[in-house]
């Protein structure tokens, strides 16, 4: 019991770590996206290759926190296909972060309380970044300029986008 009331603030330091990552890095894919002007399209893209990007820096960091707990031998162990390497340790996040979980490698001890923590703050992350996608697909396909430039027209008149003011 000791052992868990001790790696509850280890869990708590490798989720307030991965969660800041998390927003960092959307601010600076936000600024980045405003910065540039790009098409719209492409704008997307680096939207949704960032958050990947920074999906997979959160997983190496859950990936780290099992290496280091694993290593010292006092929090459990993780059984099936696993060598304790850190390929093996990635993998094995990679699995809860996105709640896969496929079952080839398992957790037994104190750690499986930070494989289930991380499918947790996978789950939120994952939406969190979902919902910005959505708001920046929405910021920049409701310009009224097409990805070639040209102004949106309905007949011979200007279409009003909905986030449009009537003048």
């Amino acid at each position: 019991m000791n052992d868990l009331l001790l790696l509850t603030p280890i869990n708590c330091v490798v989720i307030a770590v991965s969660v800041i990552v998390h927003h960092e890095c959307l601010i600076l894919i936000s600024r980045f996206l405003g910065m540039h002007r790009e098409k719209a399209r492409r704008k997307v893209l680096l939207g949704v290759f960032g958050t990947i990007i920074a999906h997979s820096i959160e997983v190496w960091i859950f990936a780290a926190a099992y290496y280091f707990l694993l290593a010292s031998g006092r929090w459990g162990e993780i059984v099936g296909d696993f060598d304790g390497g850190i390929v093996d340790c990635v993998y094995l996040s990679f699995t809860c972060f996105t709640t896969v979980g496929f079952g080839d490698v398992v957790a037994v001890g104190h750690v499986r309380f930070l494989t289930v923590l991380e499918a947790l703050t996978g789950l939120v992350l994952i939406t969190w970044s979902a919902s910005f996608l959505f708001l920046q697909m929405e910021k920049f396909w409701n310009s009224d300029q097409d990805d070639y430039g040209a102004k949106e027209t309905v007949g011979n008149k200007q279409k009003k986008l909905p986030h449009q003011k009537s003048e």
